[in-house]
């Protein structure tokens, strides 16, 4: 029952990951109720936590894929309570089945992007079941992927976690293509995205971003949290913007003063 109750949740965890995202797979929620069907919640949300803390900067952002914190942090709860592993041995042994889970989402991706043509087909015909379709496959393979992985590890703990480096050294081209491809859509993604978002009077602050996380991040004091401190002078700037352009319309507005003196 424990192995059935975990590859459910697993499968929900990874399909939340890019199409429910309702969160349930971040640590800090996922693993308690992991803990909480391997009989032992309060070990599930130490490990969540922990893991929580090691994952919080690490997200996937349009096509890049870091070490899955889903997988890694199931996993690790999985070792910590059934092994009796301490948390941090437990997360660190968890480590290879992150890097398995990130590959397992590269392969999805992978396999999908040969079905994009029938999802556009689905659209041009205004069919919404065929575009549905396309998605309900693309979340079955992934939490099929995600479940099978967790369940191995349910049944075959650290002697399972040994086979895959093993298996990761052994066909170390495998490893070495996946990671090549992982790489490089992180840098599509983001090109992606600022494709998208980017306008030219923002490019300033992009700039002064990346500087600002290279500095925080080569500091001792604030290396650990280096992407939330950029992330708050990020918040700043915006504020300060919306409020700007907020007041710039207001006085447009109301008779105070002309769009073409700026005041």
């Amino acid at each position: 029952m424990q192995a059935i109750l975990l590859a459910i949740a697993t499968f929900i965890f990874a399909i939340d990951q890019f199409s429910l995202t309702e969160i349930l797979y971040r640590p800090i929620v996922a693993c308690p109720i992991i803990g909480l069907i391997l009989g032992d919640p309060q070990t599930g949300l130490v490990v969540g936590g922990t893991y929580e803390l090691m994952m919080v900067g690490n997200m996937p952002v349009g096509g890049a894929q870091p070490p899955n914190a889903v997988l890694g942090g199931i996993v690790g709860v999985v070792l910590a309570v059934n092994v009796g592993l301490p948390t941090e041995q437990a997360l660190g042994a968890a480590v290879i089945f992150s890097l398995f889970g990130q590959y397992a989402v590269t392969l999805t991706f992978t396999f999908m992007s040969g079905m994009m043509a029938k999802a556009d087909k689905a659209a041009a015909e205004a069919n919404p079941s065929g575009i549905t379709m396309v998605n309900n496959i693309a979340m079955c393979i992934l939490g099929a992927l995600f479940a099978a992985m967790a369940v191995a590890a349910y049944f075959g703990g650290q002697a399972l976690g040994e086979t895959l480096t093993k298996f990761s050294e052994d066909f170390s081209w495998l490893m070495a293509g996946l990671g090549a491809a992982g790489g490089m859509m992180r840098n599509v993604g983001f090109a992606v995205l600022l494709k998208i978002m980017l306008s030219n009077d923002l490019w300033g602050i992009f700039l002064a971003g990346f500087a600002a996380a290279a500095v925080l991040g080569n500091v001792d004091a604030t290396s650990g949290a280096a992407l939330i401190l950029t992330a708050f002078i990020g918040v700043a700037i915006a504020i300060n913007d919306f409020t700007l352009n907020l007041k710039i319309k207001e006085n447009a507005g109301s008779g105070n003063g002309g769009v073409s003196d700026g005041i």
